[in-house]
């Protein structure tokens, strides 16, 4: 795993399959998503290598339900203490109550799943022990107020979550950075493209300057239009 610092208060933590963002606050410190299974003992050494205990980890923040972001919120939650929350529609799935349901692929975004697949660990998920629900308009109490937003499309239940005050946005899954030449992208493996394209320019109207994506290289400046281009994008 790769621990890169993005801005005084932000750092990405990179797995072999998506990433994960650690903000820091006087108060404590918030993860946002968790990575696959078997990542809560290598986030526990990044928050360690930061100077910080991991039972100073106050919440796990998950965009959605996805293995490779919500795998391993129930190892670290049990090695920190933290808080998981969810948003409600995805809570159960990340409680491992039921099955979450499978993306709707289009043909062109098989090639990449079947490349995915084969770097994801074999098993299932622990999950956590409990999960705070959370609905569209709550206020976080970290990087002066995060705000909640329901952002369906990827899953029913996906979430961004603005901080305002600083000007950063936590995509998850709701738009992309490739691999190969860092095009921001709408996200792929949906359940639903036409909503997920609503949430792209959703997020775009909040004028962010910084976006922080589930796969990709973040943008550090200059989000906003950014965003308004992948919105207009059909596919890669």
């Amino acid at each position: 795993m790769d621990l890169v610092e993005l801005l005084p208060r932000l750092h990405l933590l990179r797995f072999p399959v998506g990433q994960a963002y650690l903000w820091r606050d006087e108060a404590g410190l918030t993860l946002i998503d968790a990575g696959t299974s078997g990542s809560g003992r290598p986030i526990a050494e990044a928050v360690s290598a930061l100077g910080h205990a991991p039972g100073d980890v106050r919440r796990i923040v998950l965009t959605h339900f996805h293995e490779d972001h919500a795998g391993g919120a129930g190892e670290f939650a049990a090695l920190s203490g933290a808080e998981v929350l969810a948003h409600h529609l995805d809570a159960p799935f990340v409680r491992g109550e039921l099955a979450g349901p499978p993306p709707r692929f289009e043909e062109w975004e098989l090639p990449i799943h079947a490349e995915a697949a084969q770097h994801l660990p074999e098993g299932t998920p622990v999950p956590p022990a409990a999960v705070t629900a959370l609905s569209d308009g709550d206020l976080l109490d970290f990087g002066g107020g995060a705000r909640v937003l329901h952002v369906p499309g990827h899953t029913d239940g996906s979430i961004a979550l603005f901080l305002p005050e600083e000007g950063v946005l936590f995509t998850g899954d709701t738009v992309a950075a490739s691999p190969v030449d860092g095009t921001v992208m709408p996200g792929v493996f949906n359940l639903d493209r036409p909503r997920l394209l609503d949430s792209v320019r959703r997020l775009a109207d909040l004028e962010p300057e910084v976006a922080c994506f589930g796969h990709g290289a973040p943008v550090l400046g200059g989000a906003a239009a950014t965003l308004r281009r992948a919105a207009a994008t059909s596919h890669p």
